[in-house]
């Protein structure tokens, strides 16, 4: 039976139906990705052709029916004929829902997976990109469908252009949606935005500026959202931006000396008379370029001179010019100094607690967790019992659940394994670091991937896992319990 055939038939069928009393229709679609967009009745319909007043107008909503039935079966070849009679009749359905742009993306979207040839590929992708253009022209929400572009390309077809031309398409739709932007592309724009400006392929004003619209994004979506379903997606994207932003406060004057202060001057408030927490806040507020007379920088300046002086008397040479510069906030320098003084002494428990120290530097204050490692390494090289190194790396694993996925889920969760086992590593070597030790492993345990997870992906307690991203060491499998 051919299509037409098949519509005439269900015209009859809806003519009885038609005879009967009438309730709600409820169409129950499949679950996307992202929301569709819709109008309400209260809204203009869209300018593109709809079934509304066509003559065309019952073939259209039985192909409507029918290929969306087809679809939540899975049949994608069955419902693209159906769905191509409903997009020619009225490619704008009701004039006030989105459905026949956004399934026909999803059917080709199902073609390019199974093409297998690179030609058939690019013309279902080709079809795909084409449909969310004239879908921004029907119903002029460009701003989601640039959006929607960029993560597609982000998530489903990463190779085919470059960071930067996906970066360009979520800079159109925050520019178009401002403060309003879909909660989507908030987690894959911001990871673009940071790998971009740690690469120095975009300046510090326009990574300012648009971190400064992820935020305001974020802000409203958490504050307008409402009920669990609606602000689900976007207490997960606040799980995530957040930390990933943090990162750019090892970039010199990205951030304010204000933002320095909101964040971190309490730390200090709450430990007034700790010389580590005060070096810390003095140090942060220097880098952030906070003026001498700012009265906070003059408060930790004070609490310093009355608790510290005696602590921060160290010999003259390399240490002295190392601990002057990080109380300045001149990381870099402080680094260099410290480097200085490890590869001048022989005193191994010297090069250990020196090198130690420049990893802390490297994790607090420049957040970048490669170098930190690195030289918690080379603490660990003269000092192999100490437990305080192998607590700092397993640290740097357990943060790096938004740097290795999208902070929550699987690439997110199994940082936790390679965490755990230096936490481990550091209370079996050293007793002095246990309590320590536990408290993160408990703590941790918990964000662990569920046996759930590993089953989907064939993966088994016990068994070896390389953990990728940055880390790539080889960790055990365990599930939360």
């Amino acid at each position: 039976m051919d299509i037409r055939n098949l519509l005439m038939l269900f015209c009859i069928s809806l003519f009885f139906y038609q005879c009967t009393p009438k309730v709600a229709e409820t169409v129950v679609d499949p679950k996307p990705t992202e929301p569709a967009v819709t109008q309400t009745a209260e809204e203009e319909l869209s300018p593109c052709k709809s079934w509304v007043g066509s003559k065309d107008r019952e073939e259209a909503m039985t192909a409507h029916v029918l290929y969306r039935d087809q679809i939540k079966l899975k049949n994608f070849k069955e419902a693209f004929e159906l769905w191509q009679v409903a997009f020619e009749l009225a490619p704008a359905a009701d004039g006030k829902r989105n459905y026949h742009f956004t399934d026909g993306i999803r059917i080709y979207e199902h073609f390019y997976k199974e093409a297998t040839t690179d030609e058939e590929k690019k013309k279902n992708l080709d079809k795909v990109m084409e449909l969310y253009d004239k879908l921004g022209e029907c119903y002029g929400e460009m701003g989601y469908v640039y959006g929607k572009k960029g993560f597609d390309y982000f998530y489903t077809y990463p190779t085919l252009i470059s960071d930067m031309e996906k970066f360009e398409l979520f800079k159109k739709s925050i520019d178009i949606d401002g403060e309003k932007a879909n909660y989507f592309i908030l987690n894959p724009f911001t990871a673009l935005l940071v790998n971009l400006l740690v690469e120095e392929k975009i300046t510090v004003e326009e990574g300012q500026k648009y971190a400064g619209k992820i935020k305001a994004a974020l802000a409203y979506g958490l504050e307008n959202c409402e009920g669990t379903k609606g602000c689900e997606p976007w207490n997960i994207v606040n799980e995530y931006t957040p930390q990933r932003l943090e990162q750019l406060e090892g970039i010199k004057n990205f951030y304010d000396c204000d933002y320095f202060k909101d964040k971190y001057y309490a730390e200090f408030e709450a430990d007034p008379t700790n010389c580590e927490v005060i070096s810390t806040t003095r140090g942060r507020l220097k880098w952030a370029g906070c003026a001498d007379s700012d009265p906070k920088v003059m408060a930790v300046k004070t609490a310093n001179d009355t608790h510290c002086r005696v602590l921060v008397q160290v010999e003259d040479g390399p240490l002295r010019k190392a601990k002057n510069a990080l109380d300045q906030g001149d990381y870099s320098n402080a680094i260099s100094f410290y480097e200085e003084f490890v590869n001048g002494t022989d005193d191994g428990e010297k090069k250990a607690k020196f090198n130690l120290r420049i990893a802390k530097i490297y994790y607090v204050h420049l957040k970048k967790y490669s170098q930190a490692r690195q030289y918690a390494r080379k603490a660990l090289e003269t000092r192999p019992n100490w437990g305080d190194p192998y607590i700092l790396i397993g640290t740097l694993y357990a943060s790096s659940g938004p740097l290795c996925g999208p902070g929550r889920g699987w690439d997110s969760q199994v940082v936790c394994w390679p965490a755990i086992d230096k936490w481990q590593k550091a209370k079996s070597v050293d007793p002095s670091v246990a309590a320590q030790a536990n408290k993160l492993i408990n703590r941790y345990s918990q964000y662990m991937p569920e046996q759930q997870d590993g089953f989907m992906r064939s993966i088994s307690a016990g068994s070896s896992y390389k953990v990728p991203c940055w880390i790539q060491e080889t960790t055990k499998v365990r599930w939360k319990k």
